[in-house]
């Protein structure tokens, strides 16, 4: 073979590994702006509707349940499949929430919408978090890692903001968000064909739909010593996207729908930025990091609502947010170099599952105890529960070595 075609093999096989890499970020990030973007419509949807607050959370949580479900069956299917039909049908189901959202008008449609847009989620999260690492360049080890971790972040930070502004400036917020989702998602949907396939098929479909948790033995004391991290993070995350909006507007007096999106934004924003800044440090110094930040961030965070500041709240919630992005990269960062190609879809199934029962079940607990103590009690005692949890996963980690 001719120097020319060889490098032209090689040229090809870059640019591929370049687009695919690139498509594989758009869609992480589209696709956890769907997930955030909902939320600042939630205080004005359950008024205009007369919903209890637990009908709210429990809006938010089956979604949790659905993507869990989801999740336990075919979370590595696209390990057997492909990755590209697995992420052309997760964004057509996709599209399909964001058109029920546009023009849900009652409880039930709102559950219909977030039990299909979990259903969507849940076969795109564990596909393109191993697509992420499937398009990792050699010469760049471990940034499929700060991808994993930023994406997510930076997708729910722009969700929520960007819906918050379009409340604030236009009439048909509701349309002009979901229309612009519906189109993208589709864009994507058929735009992923465009990328090399990275998972070749091969036998064992009809083994893996089988619901289970399989952790490789290698990583599975690791695991368990990170639960506690990944549990505190995402049970913030779905404080904040559940109650945060309807929080910032009874408990500060805050009615701007741009501010309350922000104070939700301002979390995962701040965690993708905290987790590109710790791209140098070992996943040891990031993870006590995230930890300490979280625990002590939600204390602020309590503290600024028991004054009344805004402004001591959006700096306590920038706080927790570099927290909660760190101490999921660094959780990252130390199980990814340990996983072979053909396990990756599955173990972040596992480490999603874990993610999204924190999302979903404090919140909906919190829904259900908001009618009873009110929410500034509800809010201090979660808040409360998840800094103990940090504390503990800080030191856990820190006693480890690892």
């Amino acid at each position: 073979m001719s120097a020319e075609a060889v490098s032209g093999v090689t040229t090809d096989a870059v640019s591929g590994r370049r687009l695919g890499a690139g498509v594989a970020l758009g869609a992480v990030v589209l696709m956890m702006a769907g997930a955030s973007a909902p939320s600042p419509f939630y205080p004005d949807l359950q008024v205009g509707l007369g919903l209890q607050p637990w009908v709210m959370t429990a809006i938010f949580a089956v979604y949790a349940v659905a993507l869990l479900g989801t999740l336990l069956v075919f979370g590595s299917v696209s390990d057997h499949v492909g990755r590209r039909p697995v992420v052309t049908v997760g964004f057509v189901l996709l599209a399909a929430s964001f058109l029920l959202f546009r023009g849900a008008d009652a409880a039930a449609a709102l559950f219909e919408a977030r039990i299909l847009q979990g259903v969507a989620s849940g076969l795109l999260l564990s596909t393109l978090s191993a697509a992420v690492a499937d398009f990792e360049r050699p010469s760049r080890p471990g940034s499929a890692a700060v991808v994993n971790a930023v994406a997510p972040m930076a997708g729910l930070a722009v969700g929520a903001v960007v819906a918050g502004v379009a409340m604030e400036m236009a009439a048909d917020a509701r349309l002009l968000v979901f229309d612009a989702l519906i189109l993208l998602s589709l864009l994507l949907a058929a735009g992923v064909w465009l990328v090399p396939e990275t998972a070749p098929r091969h036998e064992g479909l009809v083994a893996s739909l089988r619901p289970r948790i399989a952790v490789p033995p290698a990583i599975r004391g690791l695991l368990a010593r990170s639960a506690p991290a990944i549990f505190a993070g995402w049970a913030t995350g779905g404080l904040f996207l559940s109650l945060g909006a309807a929080i910032v507007r009874s408990e500060l007096g805050v009615t701007n729908h741009i501010l309350q999106g922000l104070a939700i934004g301002a979390l995962a924003g701040a965690g993708g930025l905290a987790s590109y800044v710790f791209r140098h440090r070992s996943a040891r110094t990031t993870t006590l990091y995230g930890t300490a930040a979280l625990a002590t961030g939600t204390v602020l965070s309590l503290a600024a609502l028991l004054a009344g500041s805004v402004t001591a709240y959006l700096v306590a919630v920038v706080v927790a947010g570099t927290g909660f992005g760190t101490a999921f990269f660094g959780i990252l960062r130390s199980i990814m170099p340990l996983l072979p190609a053909h396990e990756r879809a599955e173990v972040f199934a596992v480490i999603f599952i874990v993610s999204y029962l924190a999302f979903g079940i404090p919140a909906v607990v919190a829904g259900l105890l908001t009618p009873q103590i009110g929410l500034t009690t509800t809010t201090y005692v979660y808040g409360a529960v998840v800094a103990v949890l940090s504390a503990m996963a800080g030191l856990l980690r820190w006693r480890s070595g690892d």
